[in-house]
């Protein structure tokens, strides 16, 4: 009896311990990627964007960090996710209102955007891999890719408005835009 005491004192600890370091690891890594929040709230619009934001540091980012023609969880750390509230049309297709991952896959000069009806607990598998599930894509789209003439450091997302509202994405020296309505 002894022996079942002192196995199950034993795996409370070893629990409790990988607990507390999964703690710390999340804690650190969002000092890294902190997260970042957008909203566009306008008329028909109700849209939110919850993302991580990495940073360049000196690295090349896409093309090598970030990989051209593979999945990008599009930030770090969690999945992004884009919520609407209202229908929204994208290069001549319909987003239905909800909440979505969103995943891209870089390129040299297209962007590809999707929006995932699946929301991953966190952006990538144990492999590194983009943990996006292609089955649950509700949309995609291509916008040609533009280059900044100023570095751009941190990883940031943004609704502007134009004929309706506009996602755009900018780090390091690229921007993507998708028009909405």
């Amino acid at each position: 009896m002894k022996i079942v005491k002192w196995i199950l004192i034993s795996l409370a600890a070893i629990a409790l311990v990988l607990f507390l370091a999964f703690q710390w690891m999340k804690s650190n890594t969002k000092k890294m990627s902190p997260e970042g929040n957008v909203s566009f709230k306008q008329e028909q619009y109700d849209i939110s964007i919850f993302y991580n934001r990495p940073s360049v540091k000196g690295r090349t980012i896409f093309g090598e960090l970030v990989p051209y023609g593979k999945v990008w969880r599009t930030g770090a750390n969690e999945a992004t996710t884009f919520t609407t509230k209202t229908d929204l049309e994208i290069d001549g297709q319909t987003l239905p209102a909800g909440t979505y991952s969103l995943w891209t896959i870089p390129g040299e000069t297209e962007w590809q955007f999707i929006w995932n009806s699946n929301i991953p607990g966190w952006g990538v598998n144990w492999e590194a891999e983009a943990s996006r599930e292609a089955e649950y894509d509700v949309l995609t789209t291509t916008v040609y890719k533009e280059t900044t003439p100023n570095i751009i450091e941190t990883f940031t997302i943004s609704l502007v408005q134009s004929e309706g509202v506009e996602l755009q994405l900018a780090w390091e020296n690229v921007l993507a835009r998708v028009p909405m309505k």
